[in-house]
């Protein structure tokens, strides 16, 4: 792949994070347990799975991203090189309307009934962390320190890859996640005309 400006691929990312935490706050954390925890009108999982689900990524991922930064090299000027393999896994967690459905691996599936506000804290959490990551990122090289993938873990790719693989996961969930929402009705003596 060719190589990118880290500074501006942590900054993009960074944004997503942040809208990601914006929207957790704005739109779950308020919510009734009941809300989290209604399954999908199409049998998919509920807001609460969806939470549970990236955050047991983020169980994985981010001690050992911490492990990495900390021994990681100093490094502010190194561009970023994506792996094919890492590309790939981005790229098949990439939302949209013609995203295909993959089955969640046995150590990450959500179960049926969860302590929903719990979930949505501790993706909030979660997320802040990885905040504080990708800003520490910036003066460390994230091409060369590997991380073994959750699901295969002989199978390693960069911390670059790791960040992008995680944030672009957490949108495609984000979004599964907002289409749970059951829209609030509108107050009574307002109609649209």
């Amino acid at each position: 792949m060719k190589p990118v400006d880290k500074y501006q691929f942590l900054k993009d990312l960074e944004s997503i994070v942040e809208k990601h935490i914006s929207e957790s706050i704005m739109l779950f954390q308020n919510q009734s347990e009941e809300g989290l925890n209604r399954p999908s009108d199409t049998g998919g999982w509920s807001i609460a799975q969806c939470l549970d689900h990236l955050n047991s990524y983020g169980n994985y991922y981010l001690p050992l991203l911490n492990k990495k930064l900390s021994s990681a090299e100093e490094d502010s000027k190194a561009p970023f090189s994506a792996s094919w393999l890492g590309s790939y896994f981005s790229k098949m967690m990439e939302p949209g309307p013609a995203q295909k459905k993959y089955k969640a691996h046995k150590n990450h599936v959500p179960a049926a009934n969860l302590n929903a506000l719990q979930i949505v804290d501790t993706f909030i959490t979660q997320q802040e962390t990885m905040l504080l990551y990708l800003r520490e990122a910036q003066s460390k090289d994230i091409n060369s320190p590997k991380i073994p993938l959750s699901v295969i873990r002989l199978v390693r790719i960069n911390v670059g890859d790791v960040f992008r693989f995680l944030v672009t996961h957490n949108e495609r969930h984000m979004q599964q996640a907002k289409r749970n929402l059951v829209p609030k009705p509108e107050p009574s003596g307002l109609h649209a005309s």
